[in-house]
């Protein structure tokens, strides 16, 4: 006789961990499904993997830095208690629109203020601009989130595309967001960080 057991994973186990995703499209999950955002994905990878976590996507398509900071403080108040980590990416649509990187930065370090005030820690997922609007916009620009993880003591993911942009098999025919095969590439890359963030706690 053939033996077809399959090991079943973990149950989530230990303390229930409260997350806050906070971004734009790319975290709401623009063009595909509901449950496969990338929130949705890497909550079910926590959990697959046994860790209790819940994690609140507040992602809003369309949103800059300066709209993610204006609603931020409503989205931590608005959480059922103080989240045990915020993962925090904006700034795709600050370089579709070519938003100064300035600007862009001072958003984001006003979100790393607040986050700090409360003593929640952050992994940023960063953003990168296209070689097309030139070194000096790129080099602004690309150093943001580097720089926020270094004061700030955050871990971060340098680029959230990466591995998934230029690949058309991992992304929706506009090229710009992700399909489902490539978030749960993203998801499979940031999980792990997400439980080394969790396990400090």
């Amino acid at each position: 006789m053939t033996d077809n057991f399959v090991a079943m994973p973990a149950p989530p186990a230990g303390a229930q961990r409260l997350i806050l995703a906070f971004g734009d499209s790319l975290y709401a999950g623009y063009g595909v499904a509901r449950g496969q955002s990338l929130p949705d994905v890497v909550q079910a990878n926590l959990r697959r993997a046994g860790t209790n976590a819940t994690i609140v996507n507040a992602g809003v398509s369309g949103d800059t830095s300066a709209a993610g900071r204006r609603r931020f403080v409503f989205a931590l108040d608005s959480m059922a208690r103080k989240p045990d980590l915020i993962l925090l990416g904006l700034g795709g649509n600050d370089v579709l629109r070519q938003i100064s990187p300035t600007e862009t930065r001072a958003n984001l370090t006003a979100m790393m203020d607040e986050a700090k005030r409360r003593d929640i820690p952050v992994i940023l997922t960063g953003m990168r601009a296209p070689p097309n609007l030139g070194a000096d916009y790129q080099r602004a620009f690309d150093t943001i989130w580097p720089d926020l993880a270094k004061a700030y003591g955050a871990r971060l993911y340098p680029f959230i595309l990466d591995g998934v942009i230029g690949q058309p098999a991992l992304m929706q025919r506009d090229y710009v967001h992700p399909n489902a095969s490539g978030i749960d590439h993203i998801a499979d890359r940031l999980t792990p960080i997400v439980m080394g963030q969790l396990g400090k706690g």
